[in-house]
């Protein structure tokens, strides 16, 4: 069970194309058993927040961070103008829970968007009880290098780039305008990205978050979300392939996941 994590139901006929002209993904590939990984973004294109999007028959439920989800209604309400759609905060009637490796399934679950060895995810009823524990869910998407919200973006300066959303699948280039959709496909189009956040193996006491990295004294990232030895930390890009990087008291070492497409390698 994933407890830091909450829900968030939109019902209504306008539903999807509510919410189709304001996130980064496809709202219309959204269906049952197809779950997808999204993001709100800033008109200038910076990240407010994300969250997985499962669709039922009669409304969709957006998984995302427990304590963002009053504040991800309350954002989403005020694009609302005439559209018929109804929004909530519907944590307490849900469970968020994740499986992977040979973990099977239950009946209701969907794949996880964004990698194949991610493994699944599954909104039960509240009460429900999963096999696998919060930390080790961490430490399972720090191994892959998958980002965790706020743990490792900040509001309204992250760009979804640097974040790895166009490899793990959370940025629709087809779709119609949303939100942000200008400086995103420039970013993209132009090759604008000079950080990215790349998953670090630590050695030593583990840095706080927002603790500078160094290399060869000078400032080339930050720390953000860790675990045991495993954390993510959003650097420059000639800093990724350094073999050490100085930070607080640890020493840093890049480990660029095999999904990410980095410059010079296509």
């Amino acid at each position: 069970m994933l407890p830091d994590r909450g829900v968030v139901e939109l019902t209504g006929d306008d539903a999807q194309g509510f919410l189709q002209g304001l996130v980064s993904n496809d709202v219309t590939e959204a269906a049952p058993g197809r779950t997808l990984w999204a993001a709100l973004l800033t008109p200038q294109g910076k990240w407010q927040a994300d969250f997985f999007m499962f669709a039922e028959p009669d409304r969709l439920l957006l998984d995302c961070e427990a304590t963002q989800a009053a504040e991800l209604v309350r954002r989403l309400v005020r694009f609302r103008l005439r559209a018929k759609v109804a929004l909530r905060d519907a944590s307490a009637e849900f469970a968020v829970l994740a499986g992977w490796g040979t973990a099977p399934a239950p009946p209701g679950a969907s794949p996880d968007p964004r990698l194949a060895e991610a493994g699944w995810r599954w909104l039960a009823p509240a009460g429900t009880a999963g096999d696998a524990t919060a930390e080790e869910y961490d430490l399972h998407r720090l191994a892959l290098g998958l980002p965790d919200g706020s743990r490792d973006m900040e509001a309204e300066q992250s760009i979804l780039l640097e974040a790895g959303f166009d490899e793990l699948h959370g940025v629709s280039w087809t779709k119609g305008c949303y939100m942000g959709q200008e400086l995103t496909a420039r970013t993209r189009y132009r090759g604008l990205i000079k950080r990215r956040l790349v998953p670090v193996a630590v050695s030593g006491p583990l840095p706080p978050r927002g603790t500078p990295v160094l290399l060869d004294g000078a400032e080339v990232g930050e720390m953000r979300s860790s675990r045991g030895s495993l954390g993510m930390a959003l650097l420059r890009l000639p800093a990724l392939r350094a073999p050490a990087l100085a930070c607080g008291g640890a020493v840093l070492a890049p480990r660029p996941a095999p999904w990410m497409a980095l410059p010079g390698e296509g």
